[in-house]
Formats: structure tokens, C-alpha cells, sequence
């Protein structure tokens, strides 16, 4: 049975390991602990989860952002989507974004955007079939470097 709610700290183990199938690098334990205390306490920020029998399996963070342009109505970005390669093709990842943008529509966001990989094509088919599209723009990041 398949359950879609926000991710608890007793979940925290599980989210690492997904975390490690999505970037392919470790997590820090306690990073992420001091980091999830923070985003729990922030109410713009919404943590999904998709649990497979009590299993996490699947999860997106989605952040709500206010904006200063036109009717100045929130937007959504959406980020870290991930489904363990053990419970793909089960519609777990079209169950955490449905209930996302439900959420996004409750709070009167005017759009949701995400990015993803570029050599991510099975995600991008997927976030396409979810009535995504791409638009042309172009994407910039900065890494910083902690000091």
C-alpha cells in the first residue's frame, strides 16, 4: 500500500539513502538532521515522502516562494525528486507530484518550476506526461565553496 505524506525525523535514515541514489554522494547524517529541524519549522518549505508498506521510497521538497511581480502570488520550486530504483514504474513519482501541486494549488501558487539534468531523459519524459514543459531559457548555477 502506497502512502503519500510529509517526511518526519524518523525517516531521516531512509531519506539519506534515497538521497544517495539520487546525487550518488553521501549525506551527511547530522547536516541533515540540523537542516530538516530547520525546514520543518519553515512552513514554505513542504517535504513529500511516498511510503511503500511503511518503506520510504520516494520523495520531493517543495519550497514556496513569494512573488513581487504582476497579482504578486506565490510560486513553487520544486526539487530533489527521487524514487529508489527498487520501487520504480509504480507511480509513486506521478503520486508525490499530484499531491505537490495540490498543495501548490492551495496556496494560490501561480506556477511550480523545477530543474533537472540534463542527461536525466526517462525524468524529463515523465515530467512531460505530468504536463510540464520545457521552456526556453537558460539555466545558470554558481557552486560556492564553503570556507
Amino acid at each position: 500500500m502506497v502512502t503519500i505524506r510529509e517526511i518526519e525525523a524518523d525517516s531521516l535514515t531512509e531519506l539519506i539513502e534515497l538521497y544517495r541514489e539520487l546525487t550518488g554522494e553521501p549525506t551527511d547524517p547530522a547536516r541533515l538532521a540540523e537542516a530538516f529541524a530547520s525546514i520543518k519549522a519553515d512552513s514554505r518549505y513542504i517535504l513529500l515522502g511516498a511510503y511503500v508498506d511503511g518503506e520510504l521510497m520516494g520523495s520531493l521538497m517543495g519550497i514556496l516562494c513569494q512573488d513581487l511581480v504582476g497579482d504578486c502570488r506565490p510560486f513553487m520550486v520544486i526539487e530533489n525528486v527521487v524514487v529508489s530504483a527498487r520501487a520504480r514504474r509504480q507511480g509513486l513519482a506521478r503520486q508525490l507530484m499530484t499531491a505537490i501541486e495540490k498543495l501548490a494549488h492551495e496556496r494560490n501558487c501561480c506556477y511550480i518550476i523545477l530543474v533537472s539534468g540534463e542527461k536525466r531523459k526517462e525524468a524529463h519524459v515523465f515530467y512531460e506526461k505530468m504536463g510540464y514543459r520545457v521552456e526556453k531559457v537558460e539555466g545558470y548555477r554558481k557552486h560556492l565553496s564553503s570556507h
